[in-house]
């Protein structure tokens, strides 16, 4: 059962439901987006239908949500979820607009970042993505620059006015990366990291949460549920590839995962053809079927100079694949009715 909060609730409105609750044993967990706050209730049923929780102030609505997820189903909103981000500049990623997200892999040095950030931002990306941690599957490969590297993001980020999105691997890297990311991102080797999940859930930035590459969609669903479940709603989702017995590329990208989520889901979903591929030449054709098929965004890898890239080279763009992409997110979206993240950004 969730409850839902108007947008005038008091922080005493929301004490008083969350005291009703507990008298009765119950467990209220409260969770704040940008416009509503909604408190998803623990316990015996039946004894919160005796509460009369619609009957306090400041409650919109009460739904019983027979989903597994709770708090990012669309059984109790129905309208799609907006995230902003940011802090001096803030870049919508929701149903009415398509965010382009783009930057190196990994931080390898100050000036191949802010080489990497231009090109992003030259392209027509809203938000730079760029990683400082970065877990490997080989214990041998470059592991990123860690604390050197969220500085080198955070003022490469501010050098050309794009928000950052960063990944963190270990709960307890949760408070550096918040001090210079304006997203943070959980990656795929980490979806079912609960104690990371609820790090995550009480930062106070949005999260980016993707999906892991043996992860059905409820598994997926279920590991944004940690993060609401501990305060945050400003979720996105991310598809960036399941594995299967296909070898010809690294992942197979799962486009029917986008509407089937956005069906049941009222967060954000967007799709990560880069890590999908792990080719150069599928990047673009796979960016273009995500817009097709209603993603809201897309996040690829930019590098100045793939072929000595210290991560994921083969599939960072560069040259005539990137304009070819700024040409597919500069003009595909208004066909399928978005409009441009970055015709919608708002100074704070």
């Amino acid at each position: 059962m969730v409850v839902v909060m108007a947008p005038d609730a008091t922080d005493e409105d929301i004490a008083a439901v969350v005291a009703r609750v507990q008298a009765v044993g119950g467990e209220a967990f409260v969770s704040k987006g940008l416009v509503r706050t909604i408190i998803g209730l623990v316990g015996d049923i039946d004894s919160f239908h005796h509460l009369n929780l619609r009957t306090l102030r400041g409650v919109a609505d009460v739904h019983r949500i027979s989903d597994p997820y709770k708090l990012v189903s669309r059984q109790h909103h129905r309208s799609r979820s907006t995230v902003w981000v940011g802090a001096t500049i803030r870049v919508p990623v929701g149903p009415e607009t398509f965010t382009f997200m783009a930057g190196p892999c990994a931080v390898e040095s100050r000036e191949q970042a802010l080489e990497a950030a231009q090109m992003a931002k030259g392209a027509g990306a809203a938000l730079l993505r760029g990683g400082a941690f970065k877990p490997r599957t080989s214990p041998y490969a470059f592991q990123g620059l860690g604390a050197e590297g969220l500085e080198i993001l955070a003022d490469v980020g501010a050098a050309t006015g794009l928000p950052v999105v960063t990944e963190v691997v270990d709960a307890r890297d949760v408070p550096v990366v918040v001090e210079y990311a304006d997203m943070l991102q959980v990656g795929t080797r980490n979806m079912g990291n609960v104690g990371l999940l609820q790090a995550v859930g009480t930062c106070g930035k949005p999260v980016m949460l993707k999906r892991g590459m043996n992860a059905t969609l409820e598994e997926w669903l279920m590991a944004a549920e940690y993060v609401a479940q501990r305060g945050n709603l400003d979720i996105v989702l991310c598809e960036r590839g399941i594995r299967t017995f296909e070898t010809a590329y690294r992942n197979t990208l799962d486009l029917s995962a986008v509407p089937a989520v956005q069906a049941v889901s009222h967060l954000p979903v967007i799709v990560d053809p880069s890590h999908a591929a792990g080719r150069k030449d599928l990047v673009v054709p796979l960016a273009r079927a995500a817009i097709a098929v209603g993603a809201d965004g897309v996040m690829v890898d930019v590098h100045p100079h793939p072929e000595s890239a210290l991560c994921d080279g083969p599939s960072a763009l560069d040259g005539v694949a990137l304009r070819e992409l700024a040409t597919a997110v500069r003009h595909l979206p208004g066909a399928v009715g978005r409009k441009d993240a970055t015709a919608l950004v708002r100074p704070s």
